[in-house]
């Protein structure tokens, strides 16, 4: 089910907007103390003043008008999590709002007491408003601008009975299908003024003089073709909602409904072995603003108690305006989580119980200073040493795959460099290992030697701009141990009798250029 709304300002005194066209200033809306002097959208504003002169006149300002328009339809969202501003909903018939009342009338009581409560609030805020209930989105929208009076003779609430929409929209005129100006007036010549005289009509001489657009409404508000619209916020699966009988506008009572709500969403998560990775806590303020306070987490969680913490340190300073009266969490982002075995006492157990503590710590501490400030290691698949490990922010999950060594690698130091450093190495043969080598003025003589690995260069990557000279020629790595004990990973760059690109050495000395011998360079550390 759908539901249109059409809201205005309403003033005391005769009041419209006005904005330039060719034509000189023309009335774009006005209230209902104007309407009824006799002031319609369209007129020319010299004609209006004749008609009302104590007329109030206020510039146009259409951007203003949407920003506030998507103020409300977010505010609205108290009443149904799928709402969206009207699309170029500014003009004569006011703008629109819409909502998806499926599944939220059972909240309020039923489909009219929600559509009472959404007046009254409305109304409240300012805003002049009449809303309708209907099975399409055409319908409702339709209806709210021009149906008759709903239950009890109340203009303001049109409810539309389940299976009734044709015989809603028979009465109605062209307009409420959304059609443009210029084919309402085509068919106002052709005698067709009602929705009622385009239902029986021929399809095909319609299509040949105004296009598809008019069948095409008209099904939209039938019902036979489905009318997409987008939602402000993407539809989740899980979502908790509690209307307050009177505004609250303390940081303890706003704690005591985040954990009810936080209860009730982890209850229903532990019970289909689901875990939350982002929430959403929307406070919807009696003024008509929406405060958000958003978290996540490293890992899916449905632990009532840690998701409070987490929350605990974003309400602080939270600006509640004159109260809040309807709050909502949202469970944006959720994985699946299935229950944990838990372990005898001993190292397993302790284990477990270390993750927990590092993952609720890493949590803390990404909400406190953000996503991007707080990182961990973890591999990726690259047989370059330096391209294999890199950072990412400790809040997003781990990769699906578990990266494999490559068949066939070897033993990896303890400690990489994350430049290698040049060396002077003596080798007796082209592909043998160094005897000795000097690095930092210090002369290692080579005990025991393994090798070699040779690990090609990542030829896709050479096109890019990090990519540093050392990282584009063939290496072969060497695990090397001096007289002393100390174990180290050295490498030779390039092959015999070939060279390749230039690189300068940790003095700055001069590049290395093709036809010299090739140089030694240590990596890493293992002892």
């Amino acid at each position: 089910m759908s539901r249109g709304t059409n809201g205005r300002k309403r003033r005391v005194k005769p009041f419209v907007t006005s904005a330039a066209s060719a034509g000189g200033l023309r009335i774009v809306a006005v209230n209902l103390h104007a309407a009824e002097a006799g002031v319609l959208p369209g007129m020319p504003l010299a004609d209006a003043r004749a008609l009302a002169p104590g007329l109030e006149v206020a510039a146009a300002d259409p951007l203003s008008d949407n920003e506030q328009l998507a103020r409300l339809a977010a505010w609205c969202g108290s009443f149904s999590p799928w709402t969206a501003p009207e699309a170029g909903g500014s003009g004569p018939d006011g703008a629109g709002i819409w909502l998806d009342a499926s599944g939220c009338a059972h909240l309020f009581g039923g489909e009219e007491e929600l559509l009472r409560e959404l007046i009254e609030r409305v109304q409240r805020l300012g805003f002049g408003v009449r809303a309708a209930i209907a099975d399409t989105a055409g319908a409702a929208w339709a209806v709210a601008r021009f149906g008759a009076a709903g239950a009890e003779g109340d203009s303001r609430c049109v409810l539309v009975p389940a299976g009734e929409t044709q015989a809603a929209l028979a009465p109605l005129p062209i307009a409420g299908l959304r059609l443009p100006g210029p084919t309402i007036e085509g068919l106002a010549v052709l005698g067709i003024r009602r929705i009622s005289d385009l239902v029986t009509m021929p399809r095909a001489p319609l299509v040949a003089r105004f296009g598809s657009i008019v069948t095409e409404r008209l099904d939209r508000a039938l019902g036979v073709v489905k009318e997409p619209i987008s939602p402000l916020v993407p539809e989740a699966p899980y979502r908790e909602r509690l209307g307050l009988a009177e505004p609250i506008g303390t940081r303890e009572a706003i704690e005591a409904v985040l954990a009810h709500l936080l209860t009730d969403l982890c209850t229903r998560l532990d019970r289909d072995y689901m875990g939350v990775r982002r929430l959403d806590f929307a406070l919807f303020r009696v003024d008509g603003n929406v405060a958000h306070v958003r978290i996540g987490t490293s890992r899916p969680v449905r632990e009532p108690k840690h998701l409070a913490r987490l929350f605990a340190e974003h309400l602080e300073g939270l600006d509640l305006g004159e109260g809040i009266e309807v709050l909502t969490l949202t469970a944006q982002t959720v994985e699946a989580l299935a229950a944990d075995q838990l372990e005898m006492p001993g190292p397993g157990l302790e284990h477990a119980l270390a993750s927990a503590n590092v993952a609720a710590l890493v949590d803390r501490l990404t909400n406190r200073l953000g996503a991007d400030a707080v990182v961990r290691l973890t591999e990726r698949q690259s047989h370059v040493p330096e391209h294999a490990g890199i950072t990412v922010a400790a809040a997003r999950s781990a990769p699906a795959e578990p990266v494999t060594p490559p068949a066939g690698r070897g033993e990896r130091p303890l400690r990489l460099f994350p430049k290698p450093f040049l060396i002077e190495a003596v080798a007796p043969v082209p592909d043998g290992p160094p005897v000795l080598f000097r690095w930092r003025r210090v002369l290692h003589r080579i005990a025991r030697a393994e090798g070699p690995e040779r690990i090609a260069p990542e030829w896709w990557r050479t096109s890019l701009a990090w990519m540093t000279p050392w990282e584009e020629t063939t290496r072969d790595y060497y695990r090397v141990e001096d007289e002393s004990g100390r174990r180290f990973w050295v490498y030779r760059e390039g092959l015999y009798p070939l060279a390749t690109a230039p690189a300068q050495d940790e003095e700055g000395g001069e590049p290395f250029l093709p036809g010299m011998t090739p140089r030694w360079f240590v990596h890493g550390l293992f002892a």
